[in-house]
């Protein structure tokens, strides 16, 4: 890897906050968003990701206002939006994040050169 494509990847410190930050659990899961086929025993709900705001295809960064903690199957209806979900989570991750940087600023989540 090499260049700016480094900056994009969520390195192991930055794991490790974003999974502290959100208490080693999925944002979604916590608020029961979309699990009412929730089986508790998939993998898709035991394996957690850390999951870009900005995503890495539109040069989002891997720092900690940029991620936040989700499961397989919350990552996979953000990532795929073929059941049109994607805007809503994004509003609600919008949210959680501002909530932990008062700051935060999506313009800050993006890569350039200068």
């Amino acid at each position: 890897m090499s260049g700016y494509t480094k900056l994009l990847k969520f390195d192991k410190e930055t794991v490790r906050k974003i999974q502290i930050r959100d208490d080693y659990t999925c944002l979604f899961c916590k608020l029961g968003y979309h699990t009412e086929k929730f089986n508790p025993n998939s993998l898709d709900f035991i394996v957690n990701d850390i999951a870009h705001f900005i995503p890495k295809s539109k040069l989002g960064l891997g720092i900690e206002e940029n991620g936040i903690e989700v499961c397989r199957f919350h990552h996979h209806l953000l990532d795929n939006g073929h059941k049109g979900l994607r805007q809503e989570m994004l509003k609600i991750m919008e949210k959680y994040l501002k909530s932990h940087y008062p700051n935060w600023d999506k313009n800050n989540l993006v890569y350039r050169k200068y």
